[in-house]
């Protein structure tokens, strides 16, 4: 958990590792109330040209809201969330995010972070999100 003053411009995020299955991409699919076979079903998956099932955007949004709020706190707000998705994540892979502060404005105590999530493929997701502290 961060506290406001203490925050430096350029100052590294802690990385997070998650490790990605097969159960996580599914799961976050159905809670998202995202059907679309890719996510779910292993051979509607193949059958599309996928070797596996494929991580959806609003689970890799999930991913990195727990990562900007593992670092900034419960106490903090994020605002103004600006992602884009690059390579596709596969189950039995791992996303590492890993990200900075590029602004800080003590007029309304908050931050901007840019972040990354990448795998082995390369990058999965790109952004930045503004976050509020209390």
């Amino acid at each position: 958990m961060q506290a406001f003053d203490a925050i430096e411009l350029g100052q590294a995020m802690e990385a997070l590792d998650v490790p990605i299955t097969a159960a996580l991409i599914t799961g976050g699919a159905i809670a998202t109330r995202d059907y679309f076979p890719g996510h779910i079903d292993l051979e509607a998956a193949r059958a599309l040209g996928s070797q596996a099932v494929f991580m959806n955007i609003l689970t890799t949004n999930g991913l990195v809201q727990r990562f900007v709020q593992g670092w900034s706190g419960p106490q903090s707000r994020l605002c103004d969330l600006k992602i884009k998705l690059g390579a596709p994540h596969y189950p039995g892979d791992t996303l590492r995010f890993s990200g900075s502060v590029t602004d800080k404005r003590p007029q309304d105590r908050t931050v901007e972070l840019s972040f990354k999530g990448a795998n082995s493929m390369g990058s999965h997701v790109t952004g930045t999100v503004r976050v509020r502290f209390p």
